[in-house]
């Protein structure tokens, strides 16, 4: 009988509960019209919910994507990982799975850059969209630079160079740019070196804050822009093939265990190396596309991902994969 004298009536419990949940009211003015104090009002709120007198769920397939979310990040360490709902209907339409992850690429970037810090770019389809939807009215004093070199032949609008120009601009901060070719004859090698250490790249891959990047799938299918855009010699990709290499990241080329593969490719790249990529505090992969899964895994195995974006049906066949211990 005591307990009842010196709890809070029912009523008052759903009457505050509907008025902060349903009628979307502000606490104080709750806790005023009911003649209750900050603190009781919090614990009359509590009880609302342990008592189910009021309800909260996540609907799907949101609810599947915060499940996923917490098993990828669990698994693998990561920092943060961003499952994007995808409609059913959409499945088939990878343009628009790919722009709908661009936008929480972007979305995610911009919440955690600030002034004074340097954020290192890569190339892709994905980074081209991701730029389109970079808010212009949050300005940030930051440093963009390019994180390899160019990409001849591919499309122009996929280029580094244009990438990070446009960053730039929506961000309002300064741009450096690594404009000799990403890959070059073994001869240019030490040339290309003396060009990055010159242009002062060698010392500024070491203060990168943060990078973004896509991923490309070069197994079981070859289906990188890197070989779609002829980027690569015939006997490159032959080479890549033999070696089995699994996908590309920043112009570096990963195999099944997420470690560089070690081929003629390595040392005529002008790119931030593996192992400084590694030291990078925030490493952001962009991606869509369930033919991605085996090239996703490749990076989280080698430890090349600290923040993951990935569409709905990709962090299912990832999850797949593990649970088959592909």
């Amino acid at each position: 009988m005591k307990s009842e004298v010196y709890s809070q009536s029912t009523c008052i419990v759903s009457t505050a509960a509907y008025q902060y949940y349903i009628e979307g009211k502000k606490r104080s003015e709750i806790a005023e019209s009911l003649g209750l104090s900050p603190s009781t009002l919090s614990r009359v709120l509590k009880r609302a919910k342990e008592e189910g007198i009021i309800e909260i769920k996540v609907t799907e397939p949101f609810l599947s994507c915060n499940i996923m979310e917490k098993e990828i990040r669990e698994k693998y360490g990561l920092k943060t990982v961003i499952v994007v709902p995808i409609p059913s209907e959409l499945r088939r339409d990878s343009l628009k799975i790919k722009k709908q992850v661009a936008l929480e690429g972007a979305r995610y970037v911009q919440r955690i850059i600030k002034d004074n810090d340097v954020l290192g770019m890569a190339w892709g389809g994905t980074m081209y969209y991701l730029i389109q939807y970079l808010n212009p009215c949050r300005k940030v004093d930051a440093n963009i630079i390019t994180l390899h070199g160019s990409i001849a032949g591919c499309n122009k609008n996929l280029e580094v160079e244009s990438l990070v120009k446009r960053t730039s601009m929506a961000f309002g901060g300064r741009c450096e740019m690594i404009t000799i070719p990403g890959l070059c004859s073994e001869e240019k090698y030490a040339q290309q070196q003396k060009y990055l250490e010159q242009r002062g790249f060698l010392e500024l891959f070491k203060k990168v804050d943060i990078s973004v990047s896509g991923i490309g799938s070069l197994y079981p299918e070859m289906d990188s822009l890197l070989v779609k855009t002829d980027y690569l010699h015939v006997d490159d990709k032959k080479l890549l093939k033999e070696k089995r290499v699994c996908s590309d990241l920043m112009l570096r080329f990963i195999d099944q265990d997420g470690e560089e593969c070690k081929t003629s490719l390595k040392d005529r790249t002008a790119s931030i190396s593996l192992e400084e990529y590694k030291q990078i505090p925030q490493k952001i992969i962009v991606a869509s596309g369930e033919q991605k899964a085996l090239s996703i895994r490749s990076a989280l195995k080698g430890n090349l991902v600290d923040v993951l974006i990935i569409d709905y049906y990709l962090a299912q066949k990832l999850l797949e994969f593990e649970d088959r211990n592909i």
